[in-house]
C-alpha cells in the first residue's frame, strides 16, 4: 500500500490507478537513468522524494540541464501535451537518490478527461516547469563559469532553499561532479569556483549542503 502525505496532486496520482493498473513506487539511486531519449512514453511519474535532473542531449555528444525537478513534480507528460504518443523527449537522471510514483500515460489521459481539478493542478505544475527551463537557458547563456555557476546556485535557492540564521540553505547533498554536469562545467573548475565563494563568504559548505548567506548580494556582484 503506497501511503502518501497530505500533497492533493500525490493523492490524486494515488487515485488514477485501478485494480488492473496500480500505481508503482520506483526508487533510483543518484546518477540512475529514469528514462532515456527515445524510450516509449509508456508511464507518467510523480516526484515524491529528491530531485529529478531532465537534460536533452545532442549529436554531437554534448546534454545540456533543462530542469532540476523538486519534490511533487510531474514529469513524464509529453505525449499528453502533443495530443499523440511520442517517445521520450529528454534524458530523465536520478540527481539524488529518488521514490517516484507512476501511473501508466492512459490512466492518466483518462483522469485529466473527467476531473478538471487534476487538470488545473497539472496546468500549474507545468507552468513551473517552464519558468525553470527559461532560467536553466539563461543561466547557461553565461560564458562566463562563474556567472554560470552563480545563476545555477540562485535557482536551487528558489526551487530547494531552506531559511536559516546564516541565509538560505540548497537542501540537496551536491557533489563538485554533480555541480559541473548540471551546468556544463569541469569538476576543477567548480571546485576553483566554489572556494573562491568560500573565501568571499558568499557561501560555505556543511556536508555538501551549500548555505548562500546573502542571496540578493551574490546576485548582485557575481552575475
Amino acid at each position: 500500500m503506497v501511503v502518501i502525505p497530505d500533497r492533493p496532486l500525490a493523492a490524486m496520482f494515488c487515485q488514477m490507478g485501478t485494480g488492473v493498473f496500480p500505481p508503482v513506487v520506483e526508487t533510483f539511486d543518484r546518477g540512475k537513468t529514469i528514462f532515456f531519449p527515445g524510450d516509449p512514453a509508456e508511464r507518467v511519474y510523480f516526484l515524491l522524494k529528491g530531485a529529478v535532473k531532465l537534460s536533452r542531449v545532442y549529436e554531437a555528444g554534448e546534454e545540456i540541464t533543462v530542469a532540476l525537478l523538486r519534490e511533487n513534480s510531474v514529469f513524464g507528460v509529453l505525449s499528453l501535451i502533443t495530443g499523440h504518443r511520442s517517445d521520450r523527449f529528454y534524458h530523465a537522471v536520478a540527481f539524488t537518490p529518488v521514490e517516484l510514483l507512476s501511473v501508466p500515460i492512459e490512466q492518466v489521459e483518462k483522469a485529466l478527461k473527467e476531473d478538471p481539478d487534476l487538470s488545473m493542478l497539472m496546468l500549474q505544475g507545468l507552468s513551473s516547469r517552464i519558468l525553470q527551463t527559461e532560467m536553466m537557458i539563461e543561466t547557461l547563456a553565461h560564458r562566463d563559469m562563474g556567472s554560470r555557476l552563480v545563476s545555477f546556485l540562485l535557482i536551487l535557492c528558489r526551487d530547494f532553499g531552506i531559511p536559516s540564521a546564516d541565509g538560505i540553505t540548497i537542501d540537496l547533498k551536491l557533489s563538485h561532479q554533480a555541480i559541473a554536469e548540471a551546468i556544463g562545467s569541469t569538476r576543477v573548475t567548480v571546485t576553483r569556483l566554489l572556494g573562491d565563494l568560500r573565501q568571499e563568504k558568499m557561501i560555505s559548505i556543511h556536508k555538501k549542503k551549500i548555505t548562500v548567506h546573502n542571496p540578493v548580494e551574490l546576485s548582485q556582484q557575481f552575475t
